[in-house]
């Protein structure tokens, strides 16, 4: 199971970004895949997920109504568009893939429940 996160990069205040999450060695369709992001000195914070079993998505409060995630199952590959974007959202972003598909149904992400991580994909913010 491999995950490529990419996309990164410098974008002023206001701006929008894509991220893609390549995915491989996994039947993608039975998979929830979640972005996480990481700032620094914080703590690991789920950002949205999709859940391919369902066919749900879900974001933290934070990102809801900028940030759209999809999925591309030809192409075994998840989109995080970000739009509107704050400094606040500076941050290494991470994907991971959540086998059982039991950890993005609504009530939160956990770190813990992750299969696998991608590398990650840094996204700076300027005011």
């Amino acid at each position: 199971v491999q995950l490529q996160a990419s996309g990164g990069g410098l974008v002023q205040a206001g701006g929008s970004l894509r991220l893609s999450c390549a995915a491989s060695g996994f039947t993608f369709d039975d998979y929830a895949i979640v972005w996480f992001r990481q700032a620094p000195g914080k703590e690991r914070e789920g950002v949205s997920c999709i859940n391919n079993r369902l066919g749900r998505t879900y974001y933290a409060d934070s990102v809801k109504g900028r940030f759209t995630i999809s999925s591309d199952s030809a192409a075994n590959t998840v989109y995080l568009q970000m739009n509107s974007l704050k400094p606040e959202d500076t941050a290494v972003y991470y994907c991971a893939s959540d086998s059982s598909a039991l950890y993005c149904i609504g009530y939160g992400f956990f770190v813990g429940g992750m299969d696998n991580w991608g590398k990650g994909t840094l996204v700076t913010v300027s005011s």
